[in-house]
């Protein structure tokens, strides 16, 4: 079992940094994909990135503009996301999620069913 804790979201000017944070208890996070989702108000929840076990492979949602990097440190057992350059339209609550994933695929990484575990959200809000 895995319990994630995610934190690290406030309120936050256009232009501004953020750095959330996924704390995970138990001794495995160390063999689950770790991925940020995000869920804006009437909204559908959608990947951001995702970190594969090892640190290894990486995806974005976005690779064009470079603004956000995925992180993990298993002895830790906590994964980031540093976000830059932060825009009125990254509002919404990010959830950390962890699963077992088969393949690193776009079509596995974003589906949500492979994520057995789930943060509680953390709330960021970008002020234009």
């Amino acid at each position: 079992q895995v319990q994630l804790e995610d934190s690290g979201g406030r309120l936050v000017q256009a232009g501004g940094s953020l750095r959330l944070s996924c704390a995970a208890s138990g001794n495995t996070f160390s063999r689950y994909g770790v991925a940020w989702f995000r869920q804006a108000p009437g909204k559908e929840r959608s990947l951001v990135a995702v970190i594969s076990w090892s640190g290894g492979n990486i995806l974005y949602a976005d690779s064009r503009t470079g603004r956000f990097t995925i992180s993990r440190d298993n002895a830790q057992n906590t994964a980031y996301l540093q976000m830059n350059r932060l825009e009125p339209e990254d509002t919404a609550v990010y959830y950390c999620a962890a699963g077992r994933l088969p393949d690193f695929t776009w079509e596995t990484v974003t589906n949500r069913a492979y994520y057995t575990y789930w943060g509680q959200g953390t709330q960021v809000t970008v002020s234009s």
